[in-house]
């Protein structure tokens, strides 16, 4: 954000109008990175989205290939974030990191299901606190060139904990234990750590 917004001042410096674009620039840049609070549920068994965004598939599936061979189907809720949503990610539900797993791959638009097999990709198992297992999946999309993992294997997280960051864009998708079900429609606007998606 401060290379942002030097540009901004040395276009201004040099000519007032070239300012313009250096401060909607440096507007953009802080619309990526800002990190408001953000308060659960007061539902213990509520899971909350990931991400700010809109639920762009919702689908039943096994959890990935990467995290575990169990192919018994479950819900899969994915968000997608667009360049003005806040890009900070957070846990969905406490639990315990099992396994981590970063594929790297394309950059296709992250709105397609084709992008949860083929984007660069940042891989979690957790367990929850009722012993449930559950996955979230940050994935890259068209403008997103890199994934920042805030976690290690082994960590233990509350629900709505900052847990990670997709620089520019993308989507997270959240894998619920089997036998939970989505509380959540299609197109519905989502605030990360906030927004119910489901209950365990």
């Amino acid at each position: 954000m401060f290379a942002a917004a030097g540009i901004a001042l040395l276009l201004t410096w040099i000519r007032l109008p070239l300012g313009l674009p250096g401060v909607l620039l440096t507007y953009g840049v802080y619309l990526f990175f800002r990190d408001p609070e953000r308060v659960p549920p007061a539902d213990p068994r509520a899971v909350v989205s990931p991400a700010d965004g809109i639920v762009s598939l919702i689908t039943q599936l096994p959890f990935p290939i990467e995290l575990t061979e169990d192919e018994t189907p479950v819900w899969r809720v994915s968000v997608f974030m667009s360049v003005f949503n806040v890009h900070v990610n957070r846990m969905p539900a406490a639990g315990t990191v099992v396994k981590t797993r970063y594929v790297p791959g394309a950059f296709f638009n992250a709105s397609r299901d084709k992008a949860s097999t083929d984007n660069e990709r940042q891989l979690y198992l957790l367990r929850a606190h009722s012993g449930q297992l559950f996955a979230v999946v940050q994935i890259a999309g068209l403008i997103a060139r890199r994934i920042v993992r805030f976690v290690n294997e082994g960590q233990t997280l509350e629900r709505a904990e900052r847990f990670g960051l997709i620089r520019f864009g993308s989507r997270v998708d959240v894998y619920l234990p089997p036998g939970v079900t989505p509380t959540v429609r299609l197109g519905q606007v989502m605030v990360a750590g906030e927004t119910e998606i489901a209950r365990l």
